[in-house]
């Protein structure tokens, strides 16, 4: 029987997974389907700017194992393509893998800040990195009078930074009162001159006026030098006192791209063709994170982002198991693109094309990314039929209501 392995539980590796399954059932074929995570949950990534909850991800063996998909936790050593051979280390020994053909759905990775003190910052990157920002959010609520407590400095203005920003009053209500919630100072810094500067310029007076709305300070065209246990240094000699540094800039490529023998982007994305293969790895595939991929004819390329890495890893998913069944692959491309931004109690904002152009804002934007969050990108339920049916690469997830 054929094997295809899939690497990692994110957005693009479980859609890979469910459509290989789907491709052999509909085809009345038999095609051996493992994916390998170091977690056996999805973590929601999108939404881990929100208050931490265990909601904040969905396990993976309840919709895998109905579709006959074998689930491997383990720590992914490295990929042999020559060999065709992956080694994972899982339940306290070393095992290796052979492939026929292999999906490299690793995701991204946080950088730490290349400054002295970067130990001393938080993230909201990983489900243990939002548990632990957590934590420290309750902790410093509980000593609100200690210098800094109550100063939370958010790195990067991109879009996690934003929504962390503008949603940290309502946390903290959550969490203690609205007397303290008011008296928070939330600070904003980017290195770049704007705010969401890659969001281009359409979108930005919405956004400037949400970060003022909501009190948020914004430092424009300046980094971070240092950071220490009772705050931050920027550039120019400035210090702010500050019990509790987010950063929300950096992501990056797995590490594991690099042992492909293959081009990578700037961000260590592994550059695919039109099918999503890896050209110089023969059998190979990529996607989500892990591959720079073309999504029109425009020249734009598919962001680090769930919106591209659902119908990435659907992509890769139906080419590499179509073909070990012998059939047609097909070319990936999703010219459709657009943004919703959640702008905590400043409303959201939802924006359609890379030009950025904004539909609407306000209540009925809010309850859009509400639904976003909490349905449309979290796994499909029900029976065996149910998920086959979800993981149609031409069909429509959820369903409509």
């Amino acid at each position: 029987m054929s094997k295809l392995l899939i690497l990692g539980g994110g957005f693009a590796g479980m859609w890979a997974a469910l459509t290989a399954a789907r491709e052999a059932h509909v085809a009345g074929k038999s095609l051996d389907v493992t994916l390998v995570s170091r977690d056996e949950y999805l973590t929601v990534r999108p939404r881990l700017y929100e208050p931490f909850e265990d909601g904040l991800r969905a396990p993976l063996r309840p919709v895998l194992e109905p579709v006959g998909v074998r689930f491997v936790p383990g720590e992914i050593g490295n990929v042999d393509a020559a060999a065709r051979r992956v080694r994972v280390a899982t339940g306290g020994s070393e095992t290796t893998f052979d492939y026929d053909r292999l999906v490299l759905a690793t995701g991204s990775v946080q950088r730490a800040l290349p400054i002295p003190g970067a130990e001393f910052a938080y993230d909201i990157d990983t489900f243990a990195g939002a548990g632990r920002f957590d934590a420290r959010l309750r902790d410093v609520l509980r000593e609100p009078e200690r210098t800094g407590a109550l100063t939370f400095v958010i790195v990067g203005a991109g879009f996690t930074g934003i929504e962390l920003a503008t949603d940290m009053r309502r946390r903290i209500r959550v969490l203690a009162d609205a007397a303290l919630a008011g008296r928070a100072r939330i600070v904003l810094v980017e290195r770049n001159t704007m705010v969401g500067p890659d969001l281009g310029s359409k979108p930005r007076p919405i956004l400037e006026a949400a970060l003022r709305d909501v009190r948020v300070e914004v430092r424009l065209g300046v980094s971070l030098t240092a950071i220490d246990a009772e705050g931050v240094t920027l550039g120019g000699g400035e210090r702010i006192a500050s019990r509790t540094v987010i950063v929300a800039a950096g992501l990056a490529a797995n590490p594991l791209t690099a042992d492909l023998s293959a081009e990578r982007d700037a961000l260590g994305r592994v550059v695919v063709d039109d099918y999503l293969r890896v050209p110089t790895a023969p059998g190979v595939f990529a996607a989500g994170d892990s591959a720079h991929a073309k999504v029109d004819e425009e020249g734009h390329s598919a962001l680090m982002s769930c919106q591209h890495a659902c119908p990435m890893g659907k992509h890769a998913g139906y080419n590499a198991s179509r073909e070990l069944l012998g059939l047609e692959p097909r070319v990936y491309r999703q010219p459709m693109y657009v943004t919703c931004l959640d702008l905590g109690d400043a409303g959201a904002m939802l924006t359609s094309g890379w030009d950025r152009e904004v539909q609407q804002t306000g209540e009925e934007t809010k309850a859009l990314k509400r639904t976003i969050n909490t349905q449309w990108i979290y796994p499909p339920k029900g029976t065996r039929e149910d998920i086959l049916a979800a993981s149609d690469i031409d069909g429509v997830w959820p369903p409509p209501t």
